[in-house]
């Protein structure tokens, strides 16, 4: 991913792509990929999690990092939690 030097995500694969678990810290002063800890990766978003503001600024960041469109990037599970699984299609690997 862009933005991590040397920083290993896990992933699983998928049909159309990959998944990846991540934990989102809102309302941070940067925004940016911060690094895996325990197997997730660890990301800071700006955004208040407020009307869908911080999952539409994590998509944002995960679709940069992984240079993919923002429509290439969906959130599966914990829309409404800090821990989200994201799907990023149209990758094989990160």
């Amino acid at each position: 991913m862009r933005g991590c030097p040397d920083v290993r995500i896990p992933f699983r694969k998928t049909k159309d792509g990959i998944v990846i678990e991540v934990k989102v810290e809102p309302r941070a002063s940067k925004k940016g990929i911060a690094g895996v800890l325990d197997n997730v990766l660890k990301v800071k978003l700006t955004a208040p999690p407020v009307e869908g503001e911080a999952n539409e600024q994590l998509v944002e960041v995960i679709a940069e990092a992984a240079g993919v469109r923002k429509g290439s990037v969906r959130i599966v599970r914990g829309r409404s939690s800090r821990r989200k699984t994201v799907e990023i299609k149209g990758v094989e690997s990160i």
